[in-house]
Order: structure tokens, then C-alpha cells, then sequence
């Protein structure tokens, strides 16, 4: 069959056999369907679940150990894997995994049997007694190869051992496994022989708890009778992501081998009309994310909302706020538990933060504060903002974080895949700004020039209330309505959204983790310096003075203001302003990671926070680098194969179909104009194309052999300035011969196949 025919067959088969699937919700014994909060929950080992299971003193000492206050003792542990065992097979489980998140931008798992072997020594020989077994010492750590997971030179291949230990903040869980059978899901943290993070989330931990030491010092000198005993920071994390037909991307190997499309022409249609954002789910995909959000409720993931997203073929699914360690879990196991289901419906899932050129990439905006212990938001202006100095306080310590720290945080989000989206009138560029809206900065000016706050109010349109307004759209059967302290500003990188910050840059296929840990650690470090300047302006007076605060609080909006930003961040506009302010501008990832080695960055995450340790900000840095040099090395050897051995081939036989027809009509007389025309216009396309291929071939080679002795980061750049230009380049030659091959010739689903097909 030719590639032709496996195009059309698949487009055949996505027409006719789509919505095949169809699951049975759940239901009570009297037929009704259940209620979501009935199911919520159900797969997971929840506390209160364990409560049941355990001794009151064995549960007790437990949550002691949860709260840091002792060590998770044998009794306790074993008592622990006993009942989690149980309650696991009891619904179905027959393994077991320390489920963490390694350097490599996905999750890892190794799977281990309940069932263990007895041995009896008798007269007669061994007797072996096949028994379920799960100790306490098998659910606390397990022992995968730590060589063979990134290290950036942390361990040698001979040196193996590594630990994944089990995180108590974040519950267990089963999910469905093979043939009617489940596995036991133990969420883990992953480190070396010496004790060295290996993972995303030991990092994101440590800041976290470092976050509310500083932020409850902070809290408690500003109000004393507070008492706050903890500080979380909290997270919601909004997942895009495209969906595509399997059989289409099953054909392309581009899609399968570097999760984008490296050729392809737009259709005349995609998202130029703007109505496929907020529109009619299709029901295909309603049905694939119907199932995931009832797989997701059963885990114990608030997934809240769902909709269509700006380009064809793009969505987005959102959960309810949660501990932001926690958010992160549920966000990649919501990635997960999506794949499968995807796989389910005949679909494709595709991460990517840029899969297909020319319209909106995906992003995971993660929206990001500070709560207490008692369940108050640090960063909710209440109705009097102008007045609520914690507030301002803990706003002031974001922007000053973002001020000093902001390379930092552009290093966090950056990768080859994330490159392609950011600053593509469609993400932030790589100048950190923060958006506040108009009544939060005519708040800061108010306080800093120390005179009265303007009226917003509008009296045609809009009643002022004091700390926000109400609407009324001048129709009279509509209610009036409550608008937001601020505007949204969908160009900021960073931006203020109520009660908390949206950190918009993140990747759509990366774990929160890193960028979570940095906010957290830079944000630690400007609550610090802030308590100490009200410490120092406090002096020996037994409690700070409104005045005392107000001081602090016009110095430091004044050190902010040049990170504040509420125009279009992506004007040219604004990077001329951006450097007039002394913002960074950080056009590539390898410039990005530079930046983590240079001292100020390092001294705030090693001896300030005490996060990382110097060495494993030398591993990361390693890891990030190769990982960036391998990913545009292997989307430069995929496109070399696509090119050489699909569209150059398929051109050349377009070109001897074109030539013989030719040759045949002048053998009768007829006129070959149009043939030959089309053969003098395909000359110079293929000739472009082979040539800059030649170019691929050759520059690709050289990168593969400097990589093999160079240095990590010159290696990096080393694949920015030369190889990524050229893939480029070879894309556009394809794309313009797209153009002019007939598509009974062309050997790869088209953009319009992909996109809208489903």
C-alpha cells in the first residue's frame, strides 16, 4: 500500500470509527448515576482511609512523622504497608511501584509483586509457601539504578545505587493495571547513594518547607498574636494539550520520534477565525475527556473545568487549587492517566508546546500563592488593599523576587520544545515582567507618594465599591456583576489574577516541579530580606508601628518598580523599554542555563535557601544542557530521514510522473505546457531542498562529534547558532514543496488531516 493510500485509509477509518467507545458511568443501587463526590477519592488511600485501617497510637504517630516532629519508626511503617497492602488488593493490586519524577521530564516506575516465596526446611526438603507480603521497609524505599537515570556527572555508570523514598505528604493510590488487575501507586522522592536530589520533587519539598519558615517569621512579626505555625504555597495547574487522530500520527514519524510536526503547510483554516476557542467540544474527544475526568475523580484529582483551546485541535483541562506538591503529583499523573485514555478512543495526546507550526503552542499556566495554616490567602488583597500591609508585604516580596531572580526563573521553563512557543504571540517572550492591573499599581503609587487613591468608578457603567467594582451592562434583565480587582493580561509572563500570580511561561510537557521550587526559593529569599529591613526599621520597640511598615513598604515599591510591566509584552515596544529598565532578555535556553552557575543565582539557592546543593545545581545544569543538545541532535536526524528518504523521493517521482506525461502528449501533438511548467517550477524547489539538506547532513555531523569531547553548555549554544537555523531552513524548503506536489505523491499526513479530523 502506498503512503498515499495509508493517508486515506486513515482518514477513512477516523470518519467511521470514531465514537465507538462508550464507558458506564457509575451508578448507586437504585440506578441513579452517582454524584462526583461520591467518587472522588475512591483509588486513593486518603487519611482518612489509613485512620480506619490503624491503632489510634499507630495513626497518631504517623501524623507526627507527616509534621516533621519524629521519625517513622518500624512499628509504625510495617503497620502502614500491612493495611495499604490489604486495601490494595482488595481492589485488585498484585504490584507495587515507588512512582517519582526523574531528571527527564517525565515519570518513572518499576513494578514489584506482593506475591513472595516462604522457605520451610524439613527432612523431606524445602517446602516453599507462596504468601502476599509488603513490609515496612519495602513501602519507606526501593532501589532503582540511579546510573541510568540523568545525573549530569553526579554518579559514574559503576556506581548504581540510588533510593526512591516514599513522600508521606502525598496519599497512595491504585490505578488499573493489565487483565482486570491494579498496581499500587507509592508517590516517592529520588536520591543518590550520598543523599543528592535526582528528581524533580526533593527541590520542590525543601522549598517549601523553607518558604514557610521565612513566610510564618514574616506573618508573626507583623502580627504577633498570629501565631501561624505553617505556610503552603498552593498550585493550579492548567494542561493544554492537542489531540490527534492515532492512525494519522502512527504515519508520521516526526510526531512519534520528537513529539512535533518538523514539516508541514498550514490549511487554509485553522484558527485565523477564532472560533474554535470556548466552542462545541467534538464528541469524540468529549467522550475521551469525560472518561479521563471520571478516572481522575476516582484518583482523587479535582479537575474542574474543560474546553476547547485556540487552535484546531487544541484543549485544556484545569483542577481546583491544591498544596502545591500535591498539584504537581495530580498533574502528572492527570498527563498520564490522559495518554492512556486517549490511546483508548483511537487519539494521540501530544505534550509538545509546539507541535505544529503556525498556530497557538500549549502551555501549563500554573497559578501559584501562599496559604496558612488557619486557610488565609497571603496574597488576597481583601476589600481595603491600600490598607492590608501583609498583603502589600508578601506582593512586594513576589516582584522583588522576580526582580533580583528572574533569569532564574526563565532558565526554569526552558527547553528546545518550549523555545518554539515562547514569545510567539502566544506565550511571554523571555523578559520576566509582573502584571498587576490598574488598581493594585495605583495602590503601590498611592502609598509611595503618600497621597489619596484615585476613584475608578466610571458613573455610566459601573457603581465603585470600595477594593472592586460592580458592573452593570445596562440591560435589564441582566444581574449586575462583581468584576475583579484587576484585568487579566494574557502577554504577561507573570501576572497578578485576583489572589494570586499565573505563571504563564511554564511548558505544556514539563513538570511544574523546578519552576515551582524556584519561585519558592527566590520568593524565600525576598521575604527574608524584607523581614530583616522591618526588624531593622522596628529597632528595640517591642512591636513594628504602622509607620515602621509603611517606610519598608515604600522601599521596596520603589526597588520593584521597574518588574512591573501592564502593557503588551509582546511589543517591540516593550523590549526596548525592558532594557532601558535593566530587565534580562533571554532569547535562548542555553543563555537561560548559564545563568545558574553564575554566583548571585547560586549563593541564593545553595547557602541563603539551602535548597540545592552546589553539586546538584552542577548536575541540573549538565542534565539540561545535554538534554537540550540531544533533543535538537535527534529532531536533526529525524528530519534528515523524513527529507531523504519520503520527500525528496516522493518529489522525484512526482517530477518522472510530470516528465512522462509530458513526454507522452508531445508525442501526439498536445500541448505539455502546463506540465512543463509545473517541472520548471518544481526544478528550483527540489534543488533548494537538496541543498540545504546536504547542509543538515553535514552540520549535524559536526555537532554529533563536538558533543562527544565538549564542553556541555558550548555544546548547547553550539546547537542553537548553527543546527537550528539550518532545520529551519530545510523546513521551509519542504513546506514550499508541499506546496506544488500533487497529494496523491506527498507521503505524509497533511496539517489538515491532522487537525481537523477528529
Amino acid at each position: 500500500m502506498s503512503a498515499y493510500e495509508l493517508r486515506k485509509s486513515a482518514l477513512v477509518a477516523a470518519a467511521t470509527t470514531s465514537g465507538k467507545r462508550e464507558i458506564e458511568y457509575p451508578r448507586k443501587a437504585d440506578g441513579k448515576p452517582k454524584y462526583p463526590s461520591e467518587i472522588y477519592g475512591e483509588n486513593v488511600f486518603t487519611l482518612k482511609t489509613m485512620a480506619k485501617a490503624l491503632p489510634k497510637p499507630i495513626f497518631a504517630s504517623f501524623l507526627k512523622q507527616r509534621r516533621g516532629r519524629q521519625n517513622l519508626d518500624k512499628t509504625t511503617a510495617d503497620s502502614i504497608a500491612h493495611a495499604v497492602r490489604v486495601w490494595a488488593m482488595d481492589r485488585g493490586a498484585t504490584h507495587y511501584t515507588h512512582w517519582f519524577q526523574p531528571q527527564t521530564g517525565t515519570t518513572a516506575e518499576k513494578h514489584d509483586a506482593f506475591l513472595s516465596l516462604l522457605s520451610n526446611f524439613t527432612p523431606g526438603g524445602e517446602e516453599v509457601t507462596p504468601i502476599d507480603l509488603f513490609s515496612g521497609s519495602q513501602l519507606l524505599q526501593s532501589e532503582p539504578d540511579a546510573s541510568s537515570f540523568p545525573s549530569g556527572g553526579m554518579r559514574s555508570t559503576f556506581e548504581a545505587r540510588g533510593y526512591t523514598i516514599w513522600d508521606t505528604s502525598s496519599s497512595m493510590y491504585v490505578q488499573r493495571g493489565p487483565n482486570g488487575t491494579s498496581i499500587l501507586y507509592i508517590p516517592s522522592v529520588f536520591i543518590s547513594y550520598n543523599g543528592d536530589a535526582l528528581d524533580e520533587k526533593t527541590g520542590l519539598l525543601r522549598s517549601t518547607e523553607v518558604l514557610s519558615r521565612a513566610a510564618c517569621e514574616l506573618v508573626n512579626l507583623l502580627e504577633p498574636e498570629a501565631h501561624v505555625g505553617h505556610v503552603h504555597t498552593t498550585l493550579g495547574t492548567e494542561q493544554e494539550f492537542f489531540l490527534v487522530d492515532r492512525a494519522m500520527y502512527a504515519l508520521r514519524q516526526d510526531l512519534k520520534i520528537t513529539g512535533r510536526t518538523l514539516v508541514g503547510q498550514l490549511p487554509p483554516r485553522h484558527q485565523q477565525l477564532e472560533d474554535h476557542y470556548f466552542g462545541r467540544i467534538p464528541s469524540r474527544v468529549m467522550r475521551a475527556i469525560s472518561e479521563l475526568e471520571l478516572e481522575c475523580l476516582r484518583l482523587g484529582i479535582p479537575i474542574k473545568t474543560r474546553h476547547n483551546e485556540v487552535a484546531p485541535a487544541q484543549f485544556e483541562v484545569a483542577p481546583i487549587f491544591e498544596e502545591a506538591s500535591v498539584a504537581v503529583d495530580h498533574n502528572l499523573l492527570t498527563m498520564d492517566v490522559l495518554h492512556k485514555v486517549a490511546h483508548r478512543h483511537n487519539l494521540r495526546v501530544l505534550y509538545h508546546e509546539k507541535p505544529f507550526k503556525g498556530v497557538n503552542g500549549s502551555g501549563k499556566h500554573c497559578n501559584w500563592a501562599i496559604a496558612t495554616d488557619r486557610g488565609e490567602n497571603l496574597l488576597d488583597p481583601t476589600v481595603r488593599p491600600e490598607t492590608n500591609y501583609r498583603f502589600i508585604l508578601f506582593l512586594l516580596a513576589v516582584l522583588r523576587a522576580l526582580q533580583e531572580h528572574a533569569p532564574l526563573l526563565r532558565l526554569s521553563i526552558s527547553s528546545s520544545s518550549n523555545e518554539h512557543r515562547l514569545g510567539a504571540q502566544e506565550a511571554p517572550p523571555g523578559i520576566i515582567s509582573a502584571f498587576l492591573g490598574d488598581q493594585l499599581n495605583e495602590v503601590l503609587d498611592a502609598i509611595e507618594e503618600d497621597r489619596p487613591l484615585k476613584n475608578f468608578s466610571v458613573p455610566q457603567f459601573q457603581s465603585i465599591k470600595v477594593g472592586g467594582t460592580v458592573l452593570d451592562v445596562k440591560v435589564a434583565g441582566l444581574p449586575h456583576i462583581a468584576r475583579d480587582l484587576t484585568d487579566r493580561n494574557r502577554t504577561s509572563p507573570f501576572a497578578f489574577t485576583g489572589n494570586k500570580f499565573e505563571f504563564r511561561a511554564v511548558g505544556s510537557k514539563q513538570s511544574p516541579s523546578f519552576p515551582v521550587a524556584v519561585l519558592n526559593c527566590a520568593v524565600t529569599a525576598a521575604v527574608r530580606e524584607i523581614a530583616d529591613a522591618l526588624r531593622e526599621q522596628m529597632g528595640s520597640k517591642p512591636r513594628l508601628s504602622d509607620e515602621d511598615k509603611l517606610t519598608v513598604i515604600r522601599k521596596y515599591i520603589t526597588l520593584t518598580k521597574p518588574v512591573r510591566f501592564e502593557g503588551d509584552n509582546y511589543s517591540a515596544e516593550w523590549v526596548a523599554e525592558a532594557e532601558r529598565r535593566g530587565l534580562p532578555n533571554i532569547r535562548s535556553a542555553p543563555e537561560a542555563f548559564a545563568y545558574l552557575l553564575k554566583e548571585k543565582h547560586m549563593t541564593m539557592l545553595t547557602r541563603t535557601t539551602g535548597i540545592f546543593s552546589e553539586g546538584e545545581l552542577r548536575s541540573r545544569y549538565h542534565i539540561l544542557n545535554e538534554r537540550y543538545a540531544k533533543d535538537i541532535i535527534i529532531e536533526a536526524e529525524t528530519l534528515k530521514t523524513i527529507v531523504g528518504q519520503q520527500i525528496l523521493p516522493a518529489a522525484f517521482e512526482y517530477r518522472k510522473s510530470l516528465a512522462e506525461s509530458a513526454a507522452a502528449l508531445k508525442t501526439v501533438a498536445v500541448d505539455c505546457g502546463p506540465e512543463v511548467e509545473i517541472l520548471e517550477q518544481l526544478a528550483p524547489l527540489v534543488a533548494t531542498l537538496q541543498k540545504e539538506y546536504r547542509v543538515l547532513v553535514d552540520v549535524t555531523a559536526h555537532i554529533v562529534a563536538d558533543g562527544e569531547s565538549g564542553e556541555a553548555n558550548a555544546h548547547a549554544q553550539a546547537a542553537y547558532d548553527q543546527l537550528v537555523p539550518v532545520i529551519a531552513r530545510v523546513r521551509d524548503a519542504a513546506d514550499e514543496l508541499e506546496a506544488t506536489v500533487a497529494d496523491k505523491f506527498w507521503p505524509l499526513p497533511k496539517y489538515t488531516e491532522l487537525l481537523l479530523t477528529i
